[in-house]
């Protein structure tokens, strides 16, 4: 899915987007706030936690950059990545990083829930994101949209009030966007999902061809 070829214009757009997260008669605060805001904010991009699995001194390190509304993404989260876990996150070869890209403010959305409950649920809250991605990125409009994520936190034990803290955090948005701006242009970063694998960047790839390039890193 080739649609980070305006990576720092889409980013602006969702940081901007201005969809209120609560109801349409809320006097709550519009927690995406404007460009103009954003730029006078003051964002630490140094307190967005990375989500960690395995090892982390693994002689092979795998970033996968995804976004939660993209479908090539969830397929490699029900197949691949399974298997890569398996055979080489749970075995103590691999320390694997997944980053969020944000195409649009659902796939934000997604990740404010995911990283709600913390690094320990953020898996198992990610993998039900893919899970029923092709449900909740159909559900209707954004309020039924962000409805059935609420669901999905909800699956995952997060209580309603931690949801709604979650989602109406405007600093966190703002700081995910520009978090996610910092490791697209570093890494380079053009379609979902991708991989930087030990340094090297890598497209999606079968599970065969991923355990060759492992198994080609760890020298055996």
């Amino acid at each position: 899915m080739s649609r980070i070829a305006t990576v720092i214009c889409t980013a602006v757009a969702v940081a901007a987007g201005g969809y209120w997260l609560t109801l349409s008669n809320s006097t709550a605060p519009n927690p995406l706030v404007s460009s103009a805001e954003a730029q006078e904010a003051d964002l630490d991009t140094s307190t967005v936690v990375e989500m960690v699995q395995g090892d982390k001194d693994a002689p092979v390190e795998i970033i996968e950059y995804a976004s939660y509304t993209c479908p090539h993404c969830a397929n490699f989260h029900k197949g691949t990545y399974k298997q890569l876990k398996k055979d080489f996150i749970d075995t103590g070869k691999v320390k694997f990083i997944y980053r969020e890209v944000y195409f649009d403010r659902y796939g934000l959305w997604a990740s404010m829930v995911a990283r709600c409950a913390g690094p320990e649920k953020f898996f198992g809250i990610t993998d039900l994101i893919y899970d029923g991605q092709s449900e909740w990125t159909r559900a209707g409009g954004p309020t039924e949209i962000v409805d059935e994520l609420r669901k999905i936190g909800r699956r995952a034990g997060i209580d309603n009030d931690q949801l709604e803290a979650c989602l109406q955090d405007g600093t966190r948005a703002q700081t995910l966007v520009a978090w996610y701006q910092e490791n697209a242009e570093r890494d380079g970063i053009e379609a979902t999902p991708s991989f930087v694998v030990n340094g090297k960047n890598v497209s999606n790839q079968s599970y065969e061809e991923f355990k060759a390039l492992i198994e080609d890193e760890l020298g055996s």
